[in-house]
């Protein structure tokens, strides 16, 4: 039934893909909202990629100790460009991040940091940003219509990681600003889509998230507990600091018009 809907208005990305996942998250809410009634489903999709076998990657876990300087000139790699590093990828957040690691689905991108010595520093994922978020709204100023015709110009930075064995003061901070400075043009690169700000919920319960104030990301307020998937706020976790970062500067009027 999406697949249809994005037939019949025409529904497809700048690269002429249809916006299936759009056109599903549309369906549920109206019948959330008691205005349409969806047929019983016929069966489970299989989520090929949430569900594909993580295959270890081998990789160095010595010690990486000094001055920032000592490590430059960093390499960021995009990963849509280099698929070869996409296992060491997948390995060091499922293995050194609190939260893991699956598959995102729908737009994403993935980047990899690694030192002149070519060893692997950092891992950053960005991914769908979230659907409702007051403290984000409020800042952008968004309506509801708004913010329906306009979320896909927002990313969420859902993973960054700095690899547990590397101890470099301003390390993550200069990560994360290196990466910020290309991201509007990988994302069009790849999508050939507008974006204009970038969004990050902190666990304050576990980080402070200075490196991302070190970045010039604004810290906009708290989420309210709930996720993207929770659509009869019956699913409870923890609240988190939000922070964005425009991309541009007239980031509000690109995410109004």
């Amino acid at each position: 039934m999406s697949r249809e809907l994005c037939l019949l208005w025409n529904w497809r990305t700048a690269t002429g893909q249809m916006k299936d996942m759009a056109a599903r998250t549309l369906l549920l809410k109206l019948e959330e909202r008691g205005l349409v009634q969806l047929p019983p489903r016929r069966w489970a999709s299989p989520n090929r990629m949430r569900r594909k076998r993580l295959v270890p990657s081998a990789h160095a876990r010595e010690p990486v100790v000094g001055a920032l300087a000592e490590l430059q000139p960093l390499e960021v790699v995009e990963l849509s460009r280099a698929p070869a590093e996409l296992a060491l990828f997948e390995t060091l957040l499922h293995t050194h991040h609190y939260l893991s690691y699956t598959s995102p689905v729908g737009m994403n991108l993935k980047y990899l940091v690694r030192d002149r010595h070519g060893r692997p520093v950092a891992c950053s994922l960005f991914g769908s940003a979230a659907w409702r978020c007051a403290a984000r709204d409020g800042f952008i100023g968004w309506s509801e219509a708004t913010r329906a015709r306009h979320l896909q110009r927002i990313t969420n930075n859902t993973r960054f990681l700095v690899m547990p064995w590397v101890e470099v003061r301003h390390l993550a901070g200069h990560v994360l600003g290196r990466i910020e400075r290309r991201l509007r043009a990988d994302w069009r690169r790849k999508y050939a889509e507008p974006l204009s700000l970038v969004e990050t919920f902190v666990d304050t319960s576990r980080f402070a998230g200075v490196c991302y104030r070190a970045a010039n990301w604004i810290a906009v307020g708290e989420t309210t507990g709930r996720t993207r998937q929770d659509r009869f706020s019956r699913i409870e976790v923890p609240r988190k600091t939000v922070l964005v970062r425009p991309l541009v500067a007239n980031f509000r009027e690109e995410l109004a018009a």
